[in-house]
């Protein structure tokens, strides 16, 4: 953990006569002031005989520690003695008999003010709450869970918080408490059935035919679920990081899966927040032990397609359970905790965490390295010779953290620097929203052209504006690496400046930014890292997947197909806010865009939001090779047919008239090009399924995409 420090020092050495140049009156007392910034870092160790018990008694004299080889001076150690911890369970009260407090949420947790002990040999456990994606009855079974483990399980050691993640904000129910009974008239008091309608998304076989409304106030942004999910445990993580003891958050929680539209950057920066802060995660799947029938259980509709017949779609829903797991398991084991799966008897997972935290020794020292470069410091603790062959101690501690990052206060050449210095940290930075998406269109048969579009929601920029800002620059950097190499085989840096006027401000408020980059890539699996840069505020984000140019050629079931496109506008080229290519580069990249026609640009939609106001415009393209490689492909008998259908609630509500397409006869790919423009009026706003289908009646191949898009007024 870290800490800025000013320190204020008063000299009061009397002087006989007033100095030529100072405002004082003679013979007053002179004032120095030395302001000082130190990184106060605060290691939690726990030391263990060969026995597995305790070893008490030491002090920081018995510690030594180094931070990348050098070492530090300790300032500071303090032993954690939880070991007269005795249970002390109550009765079951009727609720009638409990005093009901009312419930204040707040956004800080409570320190320890100077000249108190208010955590000395506690152990701090924070009861988390994810309202927004557990169904009803996985909220019943996790707060029923709490109650319980606070009725009988809670020691005389335990200091317990409550937290709540609801509605995009991260609330604190209960500070650390002792207080059973306030403690259990805060769980009484939660809603169960509260903070709905943010459940993931998930487009496969499994897919449930259901449709459900979205609100008016729904963010486009807020399709990302998963995200925002993580993001609000980096908050929850960042609050507790404020105390120095170990703290462990219990997450409460109906599975949490990273899909590919989501961003990985969020994990790590989750992950990261939690080791700096001395928070280890464990995770509770609050859906308990379940048995699924193949094809889904009564919560949800049951699919609708071909797959239900093949076992597909029971195998998508044993798999989406499985993934649903494995990103709680990566929190838990990358940050200490363990998870709890497939149990019923959830109060278990709580008092595994419980259990976890023993005797420890909190060891502080300020850092001798001050840079604030956002590089990983490693941390060695051992024991200072002759402790350490006399008590053959086993220590476990963190082995490391990552320093914090300033730009705001740096020169323009330190800005371009530590810009790239945050492409290559390990530690990404998740303060502004990001939002990509990477699409693919063959060129010949070993290029592929690869647009990418990221979106900034323009709000993130109004700060600059509040600032008193009159215009803000936006950098973006980034690269694309090899997943086989590891080598970086494409790269962008650019910068877009924006003015900020009232109207535009005003415009920006509700409307997001996009800037989109090109690239020509070959077949392979890559991995991209992009970072965004509000230089005004000196607000990053960051943006890190992985996606799959696949080889086409290979395509020998289905009719080769490129990405499909969906987007709600065309801009003409002339209208771009920022275009850093210009002549003969600008030209030759219109002529590669198959998103580029007539002088005019396809953008996509990167969340897939589109209002029944608009149309909505479907483009990709189709292959039908020749057969002789030889020589240019001969007309085809006959042509490409492809359509658009729309399914709510399992029905099928729209589908447009069937396009006849034939291949380009002067490409040797036979490119074909497939355009659709569909009007959304009529059509009510909520959650449909958009499918594509392509049919090649010379080959008698078909191939059907289909994804999840959303509809609002």
């Amino acid at each position: 953990m870290k800490l800025l420090v000013a320190i204020l020092l008063l000299s009061c050495t009397a002087v006989t006569a007033q100095q030529v140049g100072q405002n004082k009156v003679a013979g007053a007392p002179d004032i120095y002031t030395m302001s000082v910034k130190a990184q106060l870092v605060v290691e939690s160790v726990v030391v263990k005989d060969k026995q597995g018990k305790p070893i008490d008694g030491l002090t920081a004299k018995d510690f030594t520690v180094t931070e990348d080889g050098v070492a530090q001076t300790i300032r500071f150690s303090e032993h954690q003695n939880l070991s007269s911890a005795t249970p002390v369970p109550i009765a079951a009260p009727n609720t009638e008999e409990l005093k009901l407090y009312k419930r204040l949420t707040r956004t800080q947790l409570a320190g320890e003010t100077a000249g108190t002990e208010k955590y000395k040999d506690r152990r701090l456990l924070a009861l988390y709450f994810d309202m927004s994606a557990m169904r009803p009855a996985d909220q019943l079974r996790a707060l029923t869970a709490a109650q319980q483990f606070i009725r009988t399980q809670m020691t005389t050691a335990d200091l317990v918080a409550i937290m709540r993640y609801q509605g995009g904000s991260v609330d604190i129910l209960q500070d650390f408490s002792a207080d059973r009974n306030k403690l259990l008239s805060i769980l009484l008091t939660m809603v169960v059935g509260e903070g709905q309608g943010s459940e993931e998304t998930v487009d496969d076989a499994s897919s449930a035919d259901t449709g459900a409304a979205f609100g008016q106030d729904d963010s486009e942004f807020n399709v990302f679920n998963t995200d925002r999910q993580l993001s609000a445990l980096q908050t929850a993580a960042t609050m507790l990081g404020q105390l120095n003891e170990k703290k462990s958050l219990i997450y409460f929680a109906s599975g949490l899966r990273l899909q590919g539209v989501d961003n990985q950057a969020q994990l790590h920066a989750t992950v990261d927040a939690a080791i700096k802060s001395g928070v280890s995660f464990w995770p509770i799947d609050a859906r308990g032990l379940v048995a699924e029938a193949p094809l889904g259980d009564a919560t949800q509709g049951s699919p609708g397609n071909v797959g239900m017949y093949s076992g597909t779609a029971a195998i998508a829903v044993r798999n989406n359970f499985q993934q649903s797991q494995d990103t709680l398991f990566a929190l838990a084991g990358d940050t200490g905790g363990k998870a709890l799966f497939d149990s019923n008897d959830l109060d278990q997972g709580i008092v595994k965490a419980q259990q976890a935290i023993s005797d420890y020794y909190l060891i502080g020292y300020y850092a001798t390295n001050t840079a604030q470069n956002g590089r990983f410091r490693k941390v060695k603790v051992t024991l200072t010779p002759p402790r350490d062959q006399e008590l053959a101690a086993t220590l476990s501690y963190r082995l490391g953290y990552y320093a914090n990052k300033e730009f705001s206060k740096f020169t323009t050449v330190d800005k371009e620097r530590q810009l790239e210095d945050a492409l290559m940290l390990d530690n990404p930075i998740t303060e502004l929203s990001i939002a990509m998406e990477i699409d693919y269109f063959q060129l010949n048969r070993a290029e592929y052209f690869v647009p990418l579009v990221v979106k900034i929601p323009g709000r993130e920029l109004v700060l600059a504006k509040r600032g008193g800002a009159e215009h803000t620059l936006i950098d973006f950097v980034g690269e694309i690496k090899d997943m086989v190499g590891g080598n970086t085989v494409s790269n962008v840096r650019d910068n877009v400046n924006i003015k900020l006027t009232d109207a535009t401000a005003a415009e920006l408020a509700h409307r997001p930014i996009e800037y989109d980059a090109g690239f020509t890539l070959l077949p392979g699996k890559y991995l991209i890292k992009f970072l965004a840069r509000d230089e005004e505020t000196g607000r990053i984000g960051t943006y890190q997947t992985t996606f799959v140019i696949p080889n086409l050629n290979k395509e020998t079931q289905h009719v080769p197909i490129s990405s499909v496109v969906l987007s709600s506008q065309r801009v003409d080229l002339k209208d771009a806010l920022y275009d850093s290519l210009k002549g003969k580069e600008k030209q030759k990249e219109e002529a590669v865009n198959p998103l580029v026609t007539e002088g005019k640009k396809l953008v996509p939609s990167v969340t897939r939001v589109f209002s029944t106001t608009r149309q909505m415009y479907v483009f990709l393209q189709a292959y039908k090779p020749s057969t002789t490689a030889t020589q240019t492909p001969p007309p085809p008998s006959q042509p490409l047919f492809a359509y658009v259908s729309l399914y709510l609630a399992g029905s099928k509500v729209f589908e447009s008239a069937p396009s006849a397409v034939l291949p380009n006869p002067t490409t040797r790919l036979g490119v074909t090009p497939l355009n659709f423009s569909l009007g959304m009026d009529g059509l009510p706003p909520g959650e449909y399924d958009c499918q594509v289908t392509i049919l090649d009646a010379d080959t008698r191949k078909a191939t059907f995409w289909r994804a999840p898009i959303l509809l609002v007024p």
